[in-house]
């Protein structure tokens, strides 16, 4: 993000994220971005999630506040992060989530506290309760839902279409209205968001988040402009509060990195691993489906299979300790196959330049991640809004292709066959090719937009503008 002029010292924001890596991680760029700008900045988190924290945001000056994490029944202690959960499953996610409001007493002695005053909070959506502290203590507060402008108009045209709750079968695809070169299926979305049942714990989550995100002062949106430019009007007209488009939130700071003089000790192994593909002039598939993905032992095996037979290189990102593979296979596949399980900083991964192609589960950061590093995309969406996600990937921007699953269904079986098709053609093909031509004019926007003058600079600029300066002028009055 290119420089702006500072609002001088009355300016403080403050940042909770949810306790989550993909929700954290994105906050911790904005965090890096507000300090350039001479803003005070105090991030939240738990106990078990600072260490994470302190080191992302090491050499800054930043300030961590930690407060206690809530018991809950079914919560294990110690688990203060929905990676560490024993599953994903919808009861334990939101027993987890709706614990997180007994954390409300504990935010507001802090936000008495802090100096100097906030001008305004940025919290996770997922975190509805901080409205209420945010009312409280008259700050403004902006909410944080980590997804494009493109899947937040499809669900909301989807919804108001009826495509949710209609006759049609669960597969049938329908033309939306407001968006008639887009066709969607009840299946695009998870069943709890079309459930009507007032009375399940999913509709009585999504309503305080709804409730909490329309009183709010605005939404912080992780896109830029010329990605979606349809969807960020859509939104702009549709929507209220107001979003803000200020990514991609991945390119603060980021450099790469220098591994002093030369020494391969100093070196991850999947970095020295990338080096020697690129010396070979061998192009490498990334394959990572984060941290929360669950998969079936029969599914994995046949991903590690279409891998094995797609014949490409590939780095493979494991991060699931449960996730075992076929007996043999790293070492069947260990001249041009890898397969890390410790943790690996994706962005250094990405930006490779051995690395060719993103085999991604479609989670919002990995997408923008990849969009930002000019990688084309294997889509294999897993959950949530990744399956929106596939589709803009595919259909929308066109920096992609979907992997075919054996029945064609939005959520079906991916058979190894499906998965080397897909693989071959991006990283190989004709259609591959113009992928990558895509998606590195693709990249070169997204640089342009965080510069100075660039559309989520500039719409970072006004809303700094609006809550920055308009507070620190109402305290030196």
């Amino acid at each position: 993000m290119g420089p702006i002029p500072s609002y001088g010292a009355g300016s403080h924001v403050l940042l909770f994220p949810f306790m989550s890596k993909g929700h954290t991680v994105p906050l911790i760029h904005l965090a890096q971005i507000l300090l350039r700008r001479s803003i005070s900045v105090t991030v939240v988190t738990t106990p078990a999630n600072h260490s994470f924290m302190a080191e992302s945001l090491n050499g800054t000056v930043a300030s961590i506040v930690t407060l206690p994490f809530p018991t809950a029944t079914n919560i294990p202690a110690g688990v203060e992060s929905t990676d560490k959960l024993p599953s994903m499953g919808l009861p334990l996610f939101y027993e987890f989530s709706t614990a997180t409001s007994a954390m409300q007493p504990h935010f507001e002695q802090l936000l008495e506290t802090l100096v100097p005053r906030v001008s305004f909070m940025v919290t996770d959506g997922f975190l509805w309760w901080t409205l209420h502290s945010a009312k409280k203590f008259r700050i403004p507060r902006l909410v944080y839902f980590g997804m494009s402008c493109y899947s937040t108009s499809l669900c909301m045209e989807a919804r108001s279409s009826k495509i949710l709750s209609g006759p049609q079968p669960d597969h049938e695809l329908v033309e939306l209205t407001r968006f008639p070169w887009i066709r969607l299926c009840k299946v695009d979305f998870d069943f709890e968001y079309r459930n009507p049942d007032p009375n399940t714990p999913g509709f009585v989550f999504n309503m305080k988040i709804i409730e909490s995100t329309r009183e709010s002062y605005g939404i912080l949106v992780n896109s830029f402009y010329e990605l979606e430019p349809t969807f960020v009007d859509y939104v702009s007209k549709e929507c209220s509060p107001k979003s803000w488009c200020v990514g991609p939130l991945c390119l603060a700071e980021w450099t790469r990195k220098v591994y002093e003089g030369g020494d391969e000790k100093e070196k991850p192994r999947w970095v020295t691993w990338l080096d020697q593909r690129l010396e070979e002039k061998s192009s490498v598939l990334y394959a990572a489906f984060g941290s929360q993905a669950e998969i079936s032992r029969e599914q994995l095996e046949e991903i590690a299979k279409g891998l094995e037979e797609s014949k490409v290189s590939f780095l493979w990102v494991i991060r699931k300790e449960e996730w075992g593979l076929p007996d043999g296979y790293e070492e069947r596949v260990k001249d041009r196959g890898i397969v890390i399980r410790e943790w690996v900083d994706q962005r250094e991964i990405l930006m490779h330049e051995s690395v060719e192609g993103f085999l991604s589960h479609c989670g919002w950061n990995s997408v923008m991640e990849s969009v930002t590093a000019g990688v084309p995309i294997v889509g294999w969406p897993i959950m949530a809004e990744q399956f929106l996600n596939a589709r803009m990937v595919e259909e929308e921007v066109k920096v992609g292709l979907r992997v075919e699953t054996c029945d064609g269904s939005v959520r079906g079986f991916v058979k190894r066959e499906g998965l080397k098709k897909t693989v071959k053609e991006v990283m190989e093909g004709v259609k591959g090719k113009k992928l990558r031509e895509k998606v590195r004019e693709l990249a070169e926007m997204a640089k342009l937009a965080t510069q100075e003058g660039g559309s989520s600079c500039s719409t970072l600029n006004s809303l700094l503008h609006q809550t920055c300066a308009a507070s620190h002028k109402n305290q030196i009055s």
